[in-house]
């Protein structure tokens, strides 16, 4: 596994893919958190909500575009039957892709800590912010970042046409961040909404945001992950049939 995640992190770093990906995130999370309308300073309040709002859908982006040539790229080119001779196994193979995405992301959310520095020592009296809710958002946005990578990396295992996974992650992304929420919005369902909630990563996301670690909500998470992962190794399994 590990020689999997540290060919994937040179791929990562070796090239633009993982750069363009880091900037691209703070980039754009700067703009809307300090300059557009609508930023920290015109609201008059010490509170990171832009970047939690904005972030999953931002990253709804970019990590489909990272996970798109994760096994669809190996697949056109033929790497993955080397890969599939070498000593490790299809979980691993998996396990090895997806961790090095994590990093990535890691890398990508850990220097937004400066803006949280920066609302702390801006507020009125200094460190007048909601550290529970701050923390607890954090945490929800690596976890929902785990899930889109464990979503890119199956929908890249069935195709191997990049465009094609990347297509089709963002909408399943979309799906079970967003579609979900709004269906369990609609009275035409009546009681049943609850349903699409139960599902939705945006319900559980939202619940940990509020600064309030319910159990319920990390093992939904670990279990979406999980599955996907799951379906990511049995894809790979049936190409040796």
């Amino acid at each position: 596994m590990w020689s999997i995640y540290r060919k994937e992190i040179n791929i990562f770093f070796s090239s633009l893919i993982g750069y363009i990906s880091i900037c691209t995130f703070l980039i754009l999370m700067s703009l809307f958190l300090w300059i557009l309308p609508g930023n920290i300073l015109s609201n008059g309040y010490a509170s990171l909500d832009v970047l939690f709002q904005l972030g999953p859908r931002i990253l709804m982006l970019l990590i489909p575009a990272i996970t798109m040539r994760s096994f669809a790229e190996e697949k056109k080119s033929g790497t993955i039957e080397t890969l599939a001779t070498k000593p490790v196994t299809e979980m691993q193979i998996v396990l090895g892709k997806f961790f090095a995405g994590m990093v990535l992301v890691l890398f990508s959310i850990t220097p937004t800590i400066l803006y949280y520095y920066s609302i702390y020592q801006l507020a009125e009296p200094i460190g007048n912010i909601d550290h529970g809710a701050t923390i607890g958002s954090y945490l929800g946005l690596i976890l929902v970042s785990g899930a889109y990578l464990a979503i890119g990396n199956y929908i890249s295992s069935i195709t191997d046409n990049q465009i094609v996974a990347f297509i089709g992650g963002l909408f399943v992304c979309f799906f079970f961040f967003m579609l979900l929420g709004f269906l369990s919005q609609i009275p035409f369902f009546g009681n049943y909404e609850w349903i699409f909630s139960l599902f939705s990563l945006e319900f559980h996301y939202q619940s940990i945001s509020r600064g309030i670690i319910d159990t319920r909500d990390i093992l939904y998470f670990i279990s979406f992950i999980y599955v996907f992962l799951l379906l990511t190794k049995l894809s790979l399994e049936r190409k040796k049939w």
